[in-house]
């Protein structure tokens, strides 16, 4: 009985799920799978194409969305709201991994990881041969793993930053028109946002 039980231990060990990565060592396995796309042989607009995979599973670009718009959100329809976080979200892929790719041989150094209650923050830097620059994650769990809900590079949180130019353009233009311009700008031809 006794062999029994410590067999059944074993096997259940053996089939437990694998416990959850901390939020530093989640952000440092995305960081460095993005830094061997970016010192890759692949073409620019591979690499892009990669790395927007590879953050589509990091960034939680429909809660940035919502952020981003604000108060604005309310004033969106919800078929609006929905066109809006798929037009987002390749906006802000397309700014992250845009100045991702504008490094030198880029490296990172994780420089800590504080608790939040509900999620984590984690410090980072990006070290190039000629400078660095520190980038924080906001990050929240999500299952197995953690998604950043917050990217600030050098104190300016790009959040911040794409909610201000859509405070502007929406103090200007409709819901309509604003999202006529995003959708010449990051939808394809039948208006639908790129994947």
């Amino acid at each position: 009985m006794r062999t029994l039980s410590i067999m059944l231990v074993a096997v259940l060990l053996l089939v437990a799920p694998a416990r959850a990565a901390t939020p530093l060592d989640y952000t440092r396995t995305t960081l460095e799978q993005a830094r061997v796309i970016v010192a890759g042989s692949q073409t620019h607009n591979e690499k892009l194409a990669a790395l927007s995979t590879l953050f589509s599973k990091f960034l939680d670009t429909d809660e940035m969305g919502r952020e981003a718009l604000g108060p604005h959100w309310s004033s969106f329809t919800p078929d609006q709201q929905q066109e809006f976080l798929g037009l987002f979200r390749e906006l802000l892929q397309r700014t992250y991994v845009q100045k991702l790719l504008l490094f030198e041989n880029p490296n990172f150094v994780y420089a800590g990881e504080q608790s939040t209650g509900a999620g984590a923050v984690v410090d980072t830097k990006i070290v190039t041969p000629r400078d660095q620059f520190d980038v924080t994650y906001r990050l929240k769990p999500e299952g197995d793993t953690w998604m950043a809900t917050s990217i600030t590079v050098e104190d300016v949180s790009l959040t911040a930053n794409l909610g201000s130019q859509l405070n502007d353009l929406l103090s200007r233009m409709s819901v309509d028109d604003v999202l006529t311009l995003m959708r010449r700008k990051y939808g394809n031809a039948s208006g639908e946002a790129q994947s």
